[in-house]
């Protein structure tokens, strides 16, 4: 609650937030913009302000006027409107009223609303975020000491209106993923949880994706003050909270952003930059200075109200290009593709957020081949701490729904990732988009019988887990679902009745175990030190060797992978020290749905040079399997 003896109208608007605002440099809009509870001269009521620059007219409509009129005051040339209203308090209903130069008025949601009202309804609702205690001050801490590359990310994402449902349909509350969620994915041993956006919006099935209310948590789950205590909850528990961002184009829905006072506001006077044909939504103007304060006001938001980690920046691709989309395009002043208003935007972004939040995450979503989008800004980059590897993730799923009677004719799909692997700061995606629309569940891509297809999954993601590059993986990989994602319905839990989804859960459990406690697995993912591949050539027994590596000589692993059906014996690998090793993880052990009964245990080097290592091991390695082999006592190595 602010208090104040000023004018209730300048109480928040002030010249410098005008100026601030208005020059694209406000980093919290949200703190002016938007409903807020204040008190002038003893009177507690509401302040409301909204950006409409070509608006004949602004009124305040309510059920607390029967949805009438209330007058709003432009604040000089600034396009700003904004009025007091005594009296009004937390849970009010609104709209603004706007009021074209043609004299034709209509209704607007809130653009900076805190809270808004549950699909199919639309008006926007006073919130108070204030007040909640928060007790991460210690994961805060922790964040910051520790370079994010030098530490296990294993991401855990969540579609919140389907990870479960209640038994007639609803949708489970923050509350109650609080209670559940967080245990499950502290017991799986995952990082982090990644939260597909949670901004209002109008349908289901965008999977919020099709945002109108950005600063406005959708009602569907809970209250914002729900989600503050699921983010405390995580952060006790030692987890991590990303949350995907559509800073690339909005909802087209009326009440929403679209053609806000009028005229394009927040999108593109150019309707070819400004249309999403693909998706039927709009881009915003990143030529517009109140756009970028906006944009970033709203970055920040999540991370100051929320303390949320980080944000995974949906459809980048579509902010760097101008061709991107179906149809028409106009090109840049230079006659290019290139959105550089975007490249901008996008440089303008990362260097506030690293300003603000240096331990933050920001990953792009980004699936073509423009150069540096995680390097630094000042070597030419767009400053994001990661982006996505969505090349390595086609290559890898085409190759496993290969039969593998033809995966030698296509060995290069698994080894060609190491030739741009350390480009970018890579995460190695499993996400919901390969598991919908007609593309199957992981397990049902995997050729073969139901042994097959489980063998074949479990020797995906340990690859996946021991291929350099953090890690994301979405809900229900890890219990094998059968059917592809369905957002309207929970996960298939019932499976887990079943011994092959029991046991490929507990497999989950310990790979993700091993991951974390191994640093050769996760400390040096962003350069060749972290890797030394031993043989990346034999495509006729589709067999490949690697070892992964951390900061200290002794943590290495030993990582073999056999991608066919076939057992192979007496198999020769390299290895870089003489004396003993032993096998830490073997896919196909019957604990985890496989054949073997056993472990290999220990072997002793033999002093035969192999792979150009000076020893080497002889091993047996299992049909459609990984081998992951650790030092046990070495001779050399410090």
């Amino acid at each position: 609650m602010v208090k104040t003896k000023d004018d209730p109208n300048k109480v928040l608007n002030t010249e410098f937030n005008h100026y601030l605002f208005n020059t694209g440099n406000h980093r919290r809009a949200y703190e002016f913009m938007g409903a807020h509870l204040i008190e002038f001269e003893g009177k507690k009521g509401v302040q409301f302000t909204v950006w409409a620059p070509n608006a004949q007219n602004v009124t305040l409509a309510g059920d607390f006027n029967n949805w009438g009129y209330e007058e709003m005051f432009p604040q000089g040339s600034t396009g700003i409107w904004t009025c007091f209203l005594e009296g009004l308090g937390e849970n009010v209903l609104y709209k603004y009223r706007i009021r074209r130069h043609d004299g034709y008025e209509f209704l607007k949601a809130d653009p900076y609303a805190f809270y808004s009202e549950l699909r199919p309804k639309t008006a926007s609702i006073v919130k108070e975020l204030g007040g909640f205690k928060w007790t991460d001050g210690n994961w805060r801490g922790r964040s910051k000491r520790v370079p994010v590359n030098e530490k296990p990310m294993n991401i855990y994402e969540v579609h919140l209106g389907s990870w479960k449902r209640h038994w007639d349909g609803t949708f489970f509350t923050i509350e109650e993923y609080t209670k559940e969620l967080i245990p499950y994915v502290k017991e799986m041993g995952y990082t982090h949880i990644e939260l597909m956006p949670l901004m209002e919006h109008p349908l289901d099935d965008s999977w919020g994706y099709q945002i109108t209310g950005y600063y406005s948590m959708t009602s569907r789950y809970g209250e914002p003050k729900d989600l503050m205590a699921f983010v405390n909850e995580c952060h006790n528990e030692g987890i991590g909270v990303i949350m995907d961002w559509v800073p690339a184009h909005f909802c087209r829905d009326d009440h929403g952003l679209l053609l806000f006072d009028g005229t394009p506001t927040y999108e593109y006077q150019d309707p070819n930059k400004a249309a999403n044909n693909r998706w039927g939504t709009t881009h915003f103007d990143y030529g517009k200075p109140q756009v970028h304060s906006f944009l970033l006001s709203n970055a920040l938001f999540w991370m100051d109200a929320f303390h949320i980690d980080g944000l995974r920046v949906d459809a980048v691709s579509a902010m760097l290009y101008l061709d991107y989309d179906d149809g028409p395009w106009t090109p840049n002043i230079y006659g290019g593709n290139t959105n550089l208003e975007g490249v901008d935007f996008l440089k303008k972004l990362n260097t506030v957020i690293k300003e603000e939040y240096p331990a933050a995450l920001m990953i792009a979503e980004e699936s073509t081949a423009f150069p540096l989008i995680s390097h630094e800004i000042e070597k030419g980059g767009l400053g994001f701490t990661h982006k996505w590897n969505m090349g390595w993730m086609n290559d890898i799923l085409r190759y496993f729904e290969l039969d593998p009677l033809y995966r030698k004719q296509h060995h290069n799909l698994i080894t060609f990732s190491f030739m741009y692997v350390f480009n970018e700061n890579y995460i190695l995606p499993m996400s919901h988009d390969e598991v919908v629309h007609g593309k199957n569940s992981l397990l049902n891509k995997m050729p073969g019988d139901e042994t097959m297809k489980f063998r074949g999954l479990r020797t995906l993601i340990t690859y996946m887990m021991c291929h350099p590059g953090k890690k994301i993986s979405f809900m229900g990989n890890e219990i094998a679902q059968w059917m592809e994602w369905r957002f309207r319905e929970g996960l298939e839990w019932i499976g887990l009745k079943h011994e092959n989804h029991q046991k490929h859960q507990h497999f989950v459990r310990v790979l993700n175990a091993l991951y974390n406690e191994h640093k050769a697995l996760h400390e040096i993912d962003d350069s060749y030190e972290g890797i030394d591949i031993l043989d990346a050539d034999n495509k006729e027994e589709s067999l490949f060797t690697f070892i992964r590596k951390g900061k200290n000589a002794r943590d290495f692993l030993l990582v073999i992978c056999n991608f066919v059906p076939v057992e192979r014996h007496g198999v020769k690998v390299g290895v870089p020290f003489e004396g003993q090793y032993e096998e830490i993880l073997n896919t196909e052990l019957k604990e985890f749905g496989g054949t073997w009964d056993y472990s290999q245990n220990v072997y002793q080097t033999k002093d035969e040079m192999m792979n150009g290592k000076d020893f080497s091991l002889e091993v047996t390695i299992p049909p459609l399997s990984v081998l992951i082999i650790k030092p046990k006592r070495i001779k050399g190595a410090k």
